[in-house]
């Protein structure tokens, strides 16, 4: 697997949500790839092995040539089989790649290559539980590959399944005691289950193996900055400043860096080294930010009277909405609500964007455009849809949570679907929330934190659009603040409760204690009783005073 396919910053965020993507196995080593072709007719055999030479050089329209020619002469071979889907899930076709390895897992049924090529083909159109098990007949099939341990992994972490993920690392690690990213990668799942120091041993073992891996550096330095030495220091910040990196990784190492500036009280440099890194993610990310607030006036428009919703006012009741900007205390929210035993906290889910998104690509009309047109019955079918989807987080629970902070644009669309749902806001003072954002590294997952420019863009809309859903469905969105809940917390955690329904119970006032995953930034805070002094752009003073600018605050 290589080295840039693996993302592993601080805010832990589902695999594939942020790209993160299992390749399909390519080519096996010669000898191998000798055996898994013989039997087949020396015409074949050559078509495969010029079709070998164009993938291995990546012209995979030159490979699928040689494939189709090879399939004509053996039409039920596993190997051609399995070497045409690969050039199909290149491209992205993954329904042909599927359809190419069922063929072939039909004439080989215990092919772990196979198998894991049909995982990972599976893992991009979101089959989860076709992915898991594809990777799980790999290990039966042969124990002995660390690549089945490891895409098993990811597919457990794509499910948000830490334990079960740290649990197929750790095999893969056994087999192949020097194969970095699976320390990365399990150290990743081992900080979602609160085994902070055990993450910060694996990314440290990451280090030993990989020196220049930005990925580990990164991860441990969004455990706990304070901890790290003086020598650890010297080698990030060299790192930083070498001229052969790519730019994914000459980022990590900036913001990795600054987080350590910032534990040393180095605020100035912090503050350069981050804004730095965000010049080059303003590049790459090519974010729109006047798009994004046309997209937010639309919605306001589409919404500027409440639809009539689905008939039935109960519909959502079970399902608990926590939306926000980010780094504003979602994450604490949602493991106070997940300590109340009614109550499992789901994380960031894509669910609802996702049905929107289908439902328009049926009426082949964007979202928010077609709100006028839908029905009641229309916004039943969808909300049930989304209660369909998301019952596996009820199973043993009778509410679930919805994290996916994003959702403050769509607030509409979930009264209109899911009238039953709660909404809480989560709240924070707007300079500490921004900055907080900013030094952390989201992928492509949330583009509008490449900048002071771009963050407060983002958040004008926000408070833009709380605004219309408070004077359009008054009573409907909970604001909860963070610092009220740090100064007054069984007051604040008393009226969350009660604004979601729920009888109070003392697990939520002692919420750190809960085991849970977190898979954000916060998975060490929240396990943590309440403190006042983990506020630091207060420290910064006046070096934040472009950021306070661009957020409409006084200096």
């Amino acid at each position: 697997m290589a080295d840039d396919r693996i993302e592993s910053e601080a805010p832990a965020i589902t695999a594939w949500q942020k790209g993160v993507r299992i390749e399909p196995a390519f080519l096996p080593k010669e000898r191998v790839m000798n055996e898994r072709t013989a039997g087949l007719p020396e015409r074949a055999q050559r078509l495969v092995a010029r079709a070998e030479r164009w993938i291995e050089r990546r012209e995979f329209d030159a490979a699928e040539r040689q494939l189709k020619e090879a399939l004509e002469i053996a039409p039920a071979h596993a190997e051609v089989l399995r070497l045409l889907a690969v050039t199909q899930h290149v491209r992205q076709r993954y329904p042909q790649a599927i359809e190419l390895l069922r063929r072939a897992e039909t004439a080989q049924p215990d092919d772990a290559l196979i198998q894991n090529n049909l995982g990972s083909a599976l893992a991009e159109l979101r089959d989860m539980d076709g992915a898991i098990a594809a990777f799980r007949r790999a290990t039966e099939i042969a124990p002995t590959i660390p690549t089945s341990w490891f895409n098993l992994g990811k597919a457990y972490d794509a499910t948000l399944r830490h334990d079960d993920a740290a649990a197929a690392y750790a095999r893969a690690i056994e087999v192949d005691p020097d194969g970095f990213p699976a320390y990365v990668q399990r150290a990743n799942a081992l900080r979602a289950m609160g085994r902070v120091d055990e993450a910060a041993s694996n990314f440290r073992r990451a280090i030993e193996l990989a020196p220049t891996s930005a990925e580990a550096w990164c991860g441990l330095a969004g455990l706990d900055a304070a901890k790290l030495d003086d020598a650890d220091l010297a080698r990030i910040e060299a790192l930083y400043a070498r001229k052969d990196l790519t730019v994914a990784s000459h980022c990590l190492f900036g913001l990795a860096y600054a987080l350590v500036l910032e534990a040393r009280g180095r605020y100035q440099e912090a503050f350069e080294t981050t804004l730095a890194v965000h010049a080059i993610r303003r590049r790459q990310n090519n974010w729109d930010a006047a798009g994004a607030s046309r997209i937010a006036e639309e919605i306001a428009t589409a919404f500027a009277s409440p639809p009539k919703g689905a008939d039935d006012a109960s519909l959502g009741s079970e399902v608990i909405f926590i939306v926000g900007m980010p780094r504003s205390g979602s994450t604490l929210v949602e493991q106070i609500l997940a300590a109340h035993p009614e109550v499992e906290g789901a994380g960031e889910l894509t669910v609802l964007p996702e049905i929107l998104r289908a439902e328009s690509v049926r009426r082949g009309v964007d979202f928010p455009h077609w709100i006028g047109d839908a029905t009641p019955a229309d916004f039943s079918r969808l909300g049930r849809e989304y209660l369909s989807r998301t019952a596996r987080w009820r199973t043993t629970h009778a509410r679930s949570t919805d994290k996916n902070l994003q959702n403050w644009q769509l607030v509409g669309a979930v009264r209109a679907m899911l009238p039953g749902a709660r909404i809480v806001d989560c709240r924070r003072d707007a300079l500490e929330a921004a900055w907080s954002a900013l030094k952390l590294q989201y992928g492509n997952a949330l583009p509008f934190t490449c900048g002071i420019d771009e963050i407060a863009s983002w958040r004008r809309d926000y408070e833009t659009l709380m605004q219309h859903w408070d004077a359009t469905l008054p009573g409907a969105v909970m604001h909860y603040d963070y610092e009220a809940l740090i100064d007054e917390p069984e007051a604040r955690i008393r009226a969350l409760l009660d604004f979601c329904g729920l009888p109070l119970d003392n697990a939520c006032l002692a919420f750190h204690d809960v085991e849970r995953d977190v898979h954000t930034a916060s998975a060490a805070q929240v396990r943590a009783p309440l403190r006042r002094d983990t506020a630091r752009a207060g420290h910064y003073g006046a070096v934040l005073d472009p950021l306070r600018t661009a957020l409409g605050m006084p200096r």
